[in-house]
């Protein structure tokens, strides 16, 4: 482990090989780790993302994992993760070319060139008297390198053409830079900055949409996202239905019937 450092507020912690940097935060938030402490491992050998998936940890990569205190209501965790999919585009788009589209997958997955580049795995615990105790925000972002068998086709930074200079450090220290202006202005100022931003980018919205939660798979139009971050999906019949956990796809485009 290197001594920890300063990197934009954060106190950050460098490990070679852990098994997950979310389990590592989670121990360290248990043992009193304060606000802003990250924890990065150059290698996980048991990375997971959402819904338990294995996310696969090759050196070379950015993982990250940020303890944080908001102080604020179970139900505005989510949003945090808006600002950082906002911090992760900007950083990336910093050091792709201008001809490589970034854009937000609900509910907190950054596409380069219509691929996932990064993912999150957000975690809470509540305390005694039911307020948020802390949240840990884990991020992954592809820069070297990324998985052929994914469940969402997937790219690295370097496939899409990121620049010989470009690394994990780089990444990292761009994202810190961005999450800390996102987050300050969403302290200050609620979601609804957050979310116009997000929304900029919003991959999808407007067209057909598949979402998939825990007991039900529904199809509409991805028509918005709520002032909670709630997917706002309109139905055949009309209805406007909210998804605030679950998965999105969106259909294979039909075979051209030109000549």
């Amino acid at each position: 482990m290197d001594a920890p450092g300063l990197l934009h507020g954060f106190r950050l912690i460098t490990l070679d090989t852990v098994g997950s940097t979310n389990d590592e935060a989670r121990r360290l938030a248990g043992e009193g780790a304060g606000d802003g402490t990250l924890i990065r491992a150059h290698r996980q050998t048991a990375g997971r993302g959402r819904l338990g998936r294995t996310w696969v940890s090759e050196p070379g990569n950015l993982y990250v994992s940020m303890i944080l205190k908001p102080g604020c209501r179970l139900g505005q965790a989510g949003q945090v993760g808006f600002v950082a999919a906002n911090a992760v585009a900007d950083a990336i788009t910093e050091v792709l070319p201008g001809t490589v589209t970034v854009g937000c997958k609900w509910p907190n997955d950054v596409l380069a060139a219509g691929r996932k580049v990064s993912g999150m795995l957000l975690e809470s615990e509540m305390s005694g008297a039911g307020n948020l105790d802390w949240l840990i925000a884990g991020i992954g972002i592809n820069v070297d390198s990324h998985p052929e068998d994914a469940n969402f086709p997937a790219t690295s930074l370097k496939a899409c053409g990121a620049g010989g200079g470009i690394s994990a450090d780089t990444v990292l220290e761009a994202f810190c830079r961005h999450f800390r202006a996102g987050y300050a202005e969403w302290s200050r100022d609620g979601f609804e900055p957050v979310r116009r931003a997000w929304l900029a980018r919003a991959v999808g919205r407007g067209g057909d949409i598949r979402a998939r939660t825990a007991t039900a798979t529904l199809e509409g139009v991805f028509e918005d996202v709520d002032a909670c971050g709630a997917l706002v999906v309109r139905e055949a019949d009309g209805r406007r239905t909210l998804v605030s956990a679950g998965d999105v796809y969106f259909p294979e485009p039909s075979p051209s019937s030109g000549v």
